[in-house]
């Protein structure tokens, strides 16, 4: 079986393509699957995507008329794919439920200590021998509160980091994580963890109930000198609200690896395109905001280990067998 992959970046393909030896061929693609690329899928029975592909009703109905029969994610997130219609067309999905936390935890604290120490500035101002510090300076992180929401995998290692800086920790969560507890964290409501925190940083899954949980009402309950920081999914927060609030002159920092309407812009090169987004058109000019390009778990552990688990994936398809990884089980 040759399976097809969709959306598969130069660094990832030797991975993908090393992993696959010896069990089934595969086929690289850097295009991402949307309803113009979905008939290149005909005759393959197995397509592997990435959380930028388009997986809604009708690609999927493209994918099962040309033979397509399981779809492997290479993501934890699918909030992409339309399980529903999936499920009707007796197509079996699968995801990868974990890879390495620390990939996506130790990029959010990057993004927040950039943006809190100005190093994007600086940096730029540095090539051009200009080495003045007007404008740099940030503040110590020792002390002050963090605001973690959503403590699973990647928010315990986010609490953990903030914890090594001898930051209070307050934690938002549906249930409280007992290593979290450990850590000194104390469970409040979201809106009294905005208000207290220093520092926010979500690492909370992207559904119904989740859209937007940053949205104008949230963003002005938060200090007007605090940092935000959002390394999971671009739909938590309300862009547009967030511009607002950065137009007043609100943050001491904000940073983004993650955007609401980042499918069709993330992962491509359209640096010689007029960009049509004017809400991101105006977010990447705030000098204390830094955007990037969706790459937190972009480290060769966590790569490694999702493209093993999409490796296994097809193959329990093929077999028959069931994961925790199956969204939708081989009908």
């Amino acid at each position: 079986m040759e399976i097809l992959g969709f959306g598969v970046q130069a660094d990832e393909r030797p991975l993908i393509e090393r992993a696959f030896a010896g069990h089934h061929e595969v086929r690289c693609l850097d295009v991402f699957l949307n309803e113009d690329t979905a008939l290149i899928a005909a005759g393959h029975e197995s397509v592997s995507t990435s959380v930028n592909c388009d997986l809604g009703a009708r690609v999927l109905q493209i994918l099962a008329a040309g033979g397509t029969r399981m779809v492997a994610q290479r993501s934890t997130g699918f909030n992409n794919i339309d399980l529903d219609v999936a499920e009707r067309l007796g197509m079996t999905v699968a995801r990868v439920s974990y890879y390495s936390p620390y990939s996506v935890a130790e990029f959010a604290w990057t993004l927040a200590m950039a943006v809190n120490r100005r190093v994007v500035r600086a940096s730029i101002r540095t090539r051009d021998f200009d080495f003045r510090l007007d404008g740099l300076m940030g503040r110590d992180l020792h002390g002050r509160t963090a605001g973690v929401l959503g403590t699973g995998k990647i928010g315990e290692a986010f609490a953990r980091i903030a914890h090594g800086f001898g930051m209070k920790l307050l934690g938002w969560d549906v249930a409280e994580n007992p290593a979290c507890l450990e850590l000194g964290m104390r469970y409040v409501s979201k809106e009294q963890l905005l208000a207290e925190s220093d520092l926010v940083s979500l690492h909370v899954p992207l559904m119904p109930a989740t859209q937007r949980l940053i949205d104008a009402d949230a963003l002005k309950t938060m200090r007007d000198d605090a940092i935000l920081v959002n390394s999971s999914r671009g739909g938590l927060i309300d862009t547009a609200a967030l511009v607002t609030e950065l137009r007043a002159g609100r943050f001491t920092g904000v940073g983004l690896d993650v955007y609401e309407a980042e499918a069709g812009l993330f992962f491509l090169d359209k640096s010689l395109e007029a960009i049509e987004d004017d809400t991101l058109a105006r977010l990447v000019t705030f000098p204390n905001v830094l955007v990037t390009s969706h790459q937190a778990y972009y480290t060769v552990d966590a790569v490694g280990q999702i493209v093993d688990a999409t490796v296994h994936n097809v193959l329990d398809y093929k077999a028959g067998r069931r994961s925790e990884n199956v969204l939708v089980p081989r009908s």
